[in-house]
């Protein structure tokens, strides 16, 4: 904060910028954990044979990733929950993560019609998806991506899961100001510990997606 800044600023950009600083560290702890914990789900819950019992599901893999639009996006996020359901994962507490495109293709899919959820909105009026097939449905930009050689198309390292499957923990330790040494005002800043742990593979799957052309 410019001394400057401060005297002639009618709101608190402090304040601001903390808010702004909260909402970086958001954004790169997600990068590091959901571009990490997908190679820890279970064998039998990813890939194209999927299912600890019938191996009936595809999850996709590497140079053949799971091809998705707005008619088959809903089939896909049910044979997730089948995967789950193989491993006798329990209803309560399931959650899936998916990259933004894919909230995109939900709202342009059949859960535009409020009455065929038995909702009384549809997701194309509030933007929300909320829960489907007994997964709490989150969106996220920070998941891990790359561009499968087969296909030449970015592919995205979706996860789902089970809350048993997952554990973090996060604490700022520190947080203290400092004379800013190039100028006159004042500097903040703040240390952020966090750790995390797949600690029931069984919990988690991984669905390998990419865009249909």
């Amino acid at each position: 904060m410019n001394d400057v800044d401060e005297y002639q600023a009618d709101i608190k950009l402090m304040d601001n910028w903390s808010d702004d600083a909260g909402q970086q560290m958001k954004i790169a702890i997600d990068k590091v954990i959901l571009g990490d914990v997908f190679a820890d789900a279970a064998a039998e819950n990813a890939g194209a044979a999927a299912g600890r019992e019938s191996g009936g599901y595809n999850m996709g893999e590497a140079g053949a990733p799971v091809s998705v639009d707005k008619t088959s996006i809903l089939d896909v996020l049910v044979d997730c929950g089948s995967v789950l359901d193989e491993q006798n994962v329990p209803d309560d507490g399931r959650w899936i993560v998916l990259p933004a495109w894919m909230n995109g293709m939900l709202k342009k899919s059949d859960l535009r019609d409020a009455s065929a959820m038995g909702d009384n909105t549809s997701v194309f009026r509030n933007g929300k998806v909320g829960m489907l097939d007994r997964f709490d449905v989150y969106i996220s930009n920070n998941m891990s991506k790359v561009t499968d050689d087969t296909t030449t198309r970015q592919a995205t390292n979706a996860i789902f899961g089970h809350k048993k499957a997952l554990t973090f923990a996060s604490q700022m330790t520190k947080m203290e100001n400092l004379p800013n040494p190039q100028d006159f005002g004042q500097l903040v800043r703040g240390l952020n510990v966090f750790g995390y742990e797949v600690i029931d593979p069984n919990a988690m799957g991984h669905l390998y997606v990419e865009r249909a052309a």
